[in-house]
């Protein structure tokens, strides 16, 4: 029988169309939500971005992806290296925020895998209200923290 999560497909960010993202991107509901988005993508900007997340997956193994449900691109996320810890983000299509909690586990049971991985980091901007998806993941708030000049909130959840 298939589960939930069977729909949802992560795929490279290059298995995408630049257009999709660029439209995803341009959203105006996701810089409520995203204090580093300070700038308005372009097609330049997205090819930049796009061989950005690729190059993480040359450096570390692992970067971000971008996720399908039902054939349809929803939006991006994974996990980023930031010193020694891995940082998990997801950047949804805002009609397709309900999805956030299945892709999610879907990805934390990829890095409970992966024994890189002990556990992951959540940086939420103080914006963000609704917290109980986290709570529900485990996730324990650990502060506020400075990341590029914004002020974050910090989440740590273990995964092994």
């Amino acid at each position: 029988m298939p589960t939930p999560a069977d729909d949802i497909r992560f795929l490279r960010m290059t298995e995408v169309s630049p257009e999709a993202i660029l439209a995803h991107m341009r959203h105006p509901r996701l810089a409520d939500h995203m204090p580093l988005l300070t700038f308005e993508w372009t097609p330049d900007r997205v090819a930049d971005f796009i061989a950005a997340k690729d190059a993480m997956w040359q450096r570390d193994g692992l970067g971000h992806w971008a996720f399908e449900a039902g054939g349809s691109y929803v939006g991006w996320g994974g996990f980023q290296k930031e010193g020694e810890e891995w940082d998990f983000g997801l950047v949804l299509r805002p009609e397709r925020f309900g999805l956030g909690v299945r892709i999610a586990r879907k990805a934390l049971d990829f890095a409970r895998q992966d024994p890189r991985i002990p556990f992951v980091t959540f940086l939420l901007p103080p914006s963000r209200r609704h917290l109980g998806a986290l709570d529900r993941l485990g996730a324990r708030e650990l502060g506020r923290v400075d990341h590029a000049g914004k002020t974050f909130r910090k989440f740590r959840l273990e995964t092994v």
